[in-house]
């Protein structure tokens, strides 16, 4: 004979059992105190000193002019997500260690590779794989979202005036 705690949920229990039993994902709004106190301060102290906000990108784009200067808007699991301003074409580089994603935010983007050239649209991303040589060229201006590791060089593995070294944060 079964014990209450081994009935299956179809035969009856159902939700008293599992809530003692079976934990709730983190996110689940139902999870009591008794499912883990020591998550809930866990929970709590990480969220005390991070904020959550949204971001918009039209009034990020908004603060700077400048072309090829890029500027970090976010930061997750050691990534920045960058904006910028581009216009004309800039210089052939590569990055040895990090892939890089272009998101065209507004505008046509022209990426030029060694063996083809790839055109973009607003709403259209590219991912520019690590070693890859390449060109972004903008023939009027484009608003890029970039999604790169937080080390990663405008230029890559070339060093001039155009290198940001320390992109500013908005």
């Amino acid at each position: 004979m079964r014990s209450d705690s081994e009935t299956p949920p179809s035969q009856g229990l159902g939700t008293s059992v599992r809530s003692v039993n079976c934990r709730r994902p983190r996110w689940d709004s139902r999870r009591s105190a008794a499912n883990g106190a020591a998550e809930g301060v866990h929970a709590a102290t990480v969220s005390a000193g991070s904020q959550v906000e949204k971001v918009n990108l039209a009034e990020k784009f908004a603060r700077f002019s400048e072309h090829w200067q890029p500027k970090v808007v976010g930061e997750l699991n050691g990534q920045h997500v960058k904006l910028a301003r581009l216009l004309g074409p800039f210089e052939w580089h590569h990055h040895e260690a990090e892939d890089e994603l272009f998101l065209v935010v507004q505008g046509r983007l022209r990426m030029e590779l060694r063996d083809r050239t790839v055109e973009l649209e607003p709403g259209e991303f590219l991912i520019v794989p690590r070693g890859v040589e390449h060109r972004p060229v903008a023939d009027e201006e484009v608003q890029v979202l970039l999604f790169e590791p937080a080390s990663t060089l405008n230029t890559g593995n070339l060093r001039s005036e155009r290198t940001v070294e320390h992109p500013e944060h908005l």
